[in-house]
Formats: C-alpha cells, sequence, structure tokens
C-alpha cells in the first residue's frame, strides 16, 4: 500500500477520533468551545489529504486507485460530512451520555424519502468527485499516467446507478416496522 493509501487510512481514523472528542468535550466535559473546536478540524484532514495527494501527483507519481479514493473521500467528506456528524451526534448523546430522544427509526415512504435524499448527495459527491478526478486527469494530461482515475469514475459510476436501484426499491417495497 502506498503513503497515499495509508493517508487516507490515516484521516478517516483520525476524521473519527477528532468527532469523539469533540462529543466527549462537548457532553462529558461541558466544555462546548472545545468541542466545536475538534469538531472544526474534520475539514481540517481533507485539506491535508487533498495536499498529500496533489503533491505526490505533482512529483511525477503515477495516478493510482489510492489518489482516485483520496478524491473519492474528499468529495464524500464535504457533501455528506454535516450529516455525517449529525447522526454520529444523535447517537452519542442518547447512547453514551443518555440525553435526548432516541434515534429516529425510519418506515415507509419516510425511509424512502430519506434514502432518496442520500441518494441525491450521493450524485452530488460523485459529481464533485468527478470533477475533481477529471480536474486531474487534465492537469496531469498523460493517459499512461492517469487510467487509475478514469477506471474509478467509471466504477462510481455503475455505484450510483446500484444506489438508485436500491433506493428506488425502497419506494416499491417499503421498509415495515420491527414487529
Amino acid at each position: 500500500m502506498n503513503w497515499v493509501a495509508w493517508a487516507i487510512v490515516a484521516c478517516e481514523v483520525l476524521f473519527w477520533v477528532v468527532v469523539l472528542a469533540g462529543f466527549s468535550a462537548r457532553y462529558l466535559f461541558k466544555r462546548r468551545k472545545l468541542g466545536l473546536f475538534f469538531l472544526a478540524l474534520t475539514p481540517v484532514l481533507d485539506i491535508i489529504l487533498l495536499i498529500i495527494a496533489g503533491v505526490d501527483l505533482y512529483n511525477g507519481a503515477a495516478a493510482t486507485t489510492a489518489h482516485a479514493l483520496a478524491a473519492i473521500y474528499i468529495s464524500v467528506s464535504i457533501v455528506f460530512g454535516k450529516s455525517m456528524i449529525y447522526w454520529a451526534d444523535e447517537r452519542f448523546r442518547y447512547y453514551v451520555t443518555k440525553l435526548g430522544p432516541a434515534p429516529v427509526k425510519r418506515y415507509g415512504l419516510d425511509h424512502a424519502r430519506h434514502s432518496f435524499k442520500g441518494w441525491v448527495k450521493h450524485v452530488l459527491s460523485f459529481l464533485l468527485g468527478g470533477g475533481i478526478l477529471y480536474g486531474l486527469i487534465i492537469w496531469i494530461d498523460d493517459p499512461a499516467r492517469t487510467d487509475a482515475l478514469l477506471s474509478i469514475v467509471s466504477l462510481w459510476s455503475v455505484v450510483v446507478g446500484i444506489d438508485l436501484i436500491i433506493t428506488s426499491s425502497y419506494f416499491i417495497w417499503p421498509r415495515k416496522a420491527k414487529g
């Protein structure tokens, strides 16, 4: 595994460490400003990853799947970041601190609509990530060095299509409440 791949793993681990540190500071230690500081570090991780991948490519490295995953990671983080933190915050508050209402379990049309909103976000992250990948392909201007980026865009478009099929199935066969 190359160092860009390790940087992605490190950024993902650090993302959750920073989020948990933020929630712990906010809820367990009643330090709201410190919690906000930790949560504000999450976009910094994206910038660090962008710099690492960009410098590696600038220095002449052939683009790998890891470089493509860095673009995907960044776009997903930008588009889904706020909702991921909200999701984690809601669960931390309820399950760890025993405060607030239980996380909502979605069924029927509500679940289908929520899934559709998630699919729309997936499309937005695909457009952003695909734009980053195509930008890198144009910037590098060497098909031999950017083949991995183009293949990931193709694969990701298939994944977005499969996600649409799954999301559509929730409108046809709505999720029912368990028993």
